[in-house]
């Protein structure tokens, strides 16, 4: 396995030795220093490691069922960390206070599962600083609800874990409060005012304009795969097969113009 298909390199293999390639990732973009809530906790893993590793001062590992809750109870308990890891039984964000933790992970779930969670749970995501979110499926929808309701987007990234890819990203949610003093608004939020391309909405403005290589190496392999489609489609003539190859010709087109961001290399040296 490379560094690329970890995403974060050796530093998250050093810092998180415990988690999968996946989590590993995930538990790199929270942000130190943070007290943080894990929803749909299942094992805990990831607040586990990163109290273990000084990262945070503690966390909430909340689960909508029962029996994940008591294996993550089972798990903080035998690393010693009761003290400073809560359990909770919470659908989303129910059982939590605004103000509670600064930062949510939420991870491994349905891309429309994570939009529910988002919009039931406004009352106390607008406290927080951060969300780090790494939806299973519906990435894109992900994507254009945190712009519609105006999530910032501050990082993405992508990793390859046991010949998966997986997306994920860390948003700052949009402060609604009542009596807040609005703050001046910088570049990136402006920036992100724009309408987002359909390109940019299914692979990721962020990965993209960084070219992300394990997003290059996936949209490579998506764009062998939708010619081998095209290629066998062609071989066939009727009704269905002539719409399919039409689907497949945009997705192909939508693949070509996110490997279009890689043609140009860039110099990150500043010169």
């Amino acid at each position: 396995m490379t560094e690329q298909e970890c995403g974060t390199g050796r530093k998250a293999l050093e810092r998180f030795p415990d988690l999968s390639f996946r989590l590993q990732a995930v538990a790199e973009l929270v942000t130190g220093g943070y007290r943080m809530a894990d929803i749909g906790t299942d094992h805990a893993y990831v607040p586990i490691c990163l109290v273990k590793a000084g990262r945070i001062p503690g966390a909430i590992a909340a689960d909508v069922n029962k029996g994940p809750l008591l294996r993550a109870a089972e798990h903080i308990k035998a690393n010693r960390l009761e003290n400073q890891i809560e359990t909770r039984l919470s659908d989303g964000f129910s059982a939590l206070k605004p103000g509670e933790v600064q930062s949510a992970v939420l991870a491994g779930m349905g891309g429309g599962l994570m939009i529910r969670i988002l919009k039931e749970g406004a009352g106390v995501t607008e406290y927080l600083e951060e969300c780090i979110l790494q939806p299973q499926s519906e990435v894109e929808k992900v994507r254009a609800f945190l712009l519609e309701e105006g999530f910032l987007f501050l990082e993405e990234n992508m990793v390859l874990d046991d010949g998966k890819y997986y997306p994920m990203m860390k948003v700052k949610p949009p402060c609604r409060r009542k009596g807040e003093g609005k703050s001046k608004e910088n570049p990136l939020e402006r920036a992100q005012k724009q309408t987002w391309t359909e390109v940019e909405l299914r692979y990721g403005k962020i990965l993209l304009e960084r070219q992300n290589p394990v997003l290059h190496e996936f949209l490579e392999r998506e764009h062998c795969i939708k010619q081998q489609i095209l290629s066998q489609l062609e071989k066939k003539d009727s009704g269905r097969i002539r719409e399919r190859r039409k689907e497949v010709e945009m997705e192909l087109e939508c693949t070509e113009k996110g490997l279009s961001y890689y043609a140009v290399q860039r110099d990150y040296t500043g010169n």
